[in-house]
């Protein structure tokens, strides 16, 4: 089964690709949400009951006339509006060449710990034109990656338990703007650290001289 998400009347449309057209997701049932996060919010509920209308209309045994074509309407990211990405350090000859490259050993707690980072999410685009500012195409990098989609809620979860919370995969592109990414590498320094702790040690001391002054009222 395949979901998609695209533009339907100035709003998020979640829907069915089947042989190249789309469905919405009342056309496999009425109670089923129309946005991705509702969905996966849903999923235990929804996703048996979507998987069941979807393969009603693949297999032919319904019939449908409500589908548009995949190619007339404004994809969107399947997932529009993430609450979280993590960009993880997964693949190890990946790692080993980069740290060769830099005449660096390789770590061995590569293979103790699932290493990643927290991705801005609010920058995630659907297919189509890349909105960023003009500078940042200089240098501008690409990495074609899997996306892996939660469903569930978890916490410390074993690797064997792991397929339990996976709803499905996606494709993805991570662009970096390699100028810009060095430029504010060379703004890093203790300095600017100092200086944001001092700016709030200065508003706490102030918070503590309002409360007090308001306590004293």
């Amino acid at each position: 089964m395949k979901l998609v998400s695209y533009l339907k009347d100035e709003h998020e449309q979640l829907g069915v690709l089947i042989n190249g057209r789309i469905y919405d997701m009342e056309v496999l049932h009425p109670d089923l949400p129309n946005s991705m996060n509702m969905f996966l919010t849903y999923w235990e509920e929804s996703f048996a009951v979507a998987q069941a209308g979807e393969l009603m209309l693949r297999e032919g045994s319904r019939t449908s006339n409500r589908g548009v074509p995949a190619e007339t309407v404004q994809m969107l990211s399947p997932i529009p509006f993430p609450a979280s990405c993590r960009d993880a350090y997964a693949f190890r000859q990946h790692v080993a060449s980069a740290r060769k490259n830099r005449n660096a050993p390789m770590i061995p707690e590569f293979d103790q710990y699932p290493v990643f980072y927290f991705t801005n999410h609010h920058s995630i685009q659907g297919p189509g034109e890349i909105r960023c500012m003009p500078d940042h195409f200089e240098k501008l990098d690409f990495e074609l990656e899997a996306a892996i989609v939660i469903s569930k809620h978890g916490r410390n979860i074993p690797a064997e338990h792991a397929d339990e919370y996976i709803a499905g995969l996606m494709i993805m592109n991570d662009l970096s703007a390699r100028r810009l990414q060095m430029e504010e590498m060379l703004l890093n320094s203790p300095a600017i650290i100092f200086l944001q702790a001092s700016l709030i040690l200065i508003s706490l001391r102030k918070a503590i001289y309002v409360l007090r002054v308001c306590f004293l009222k």
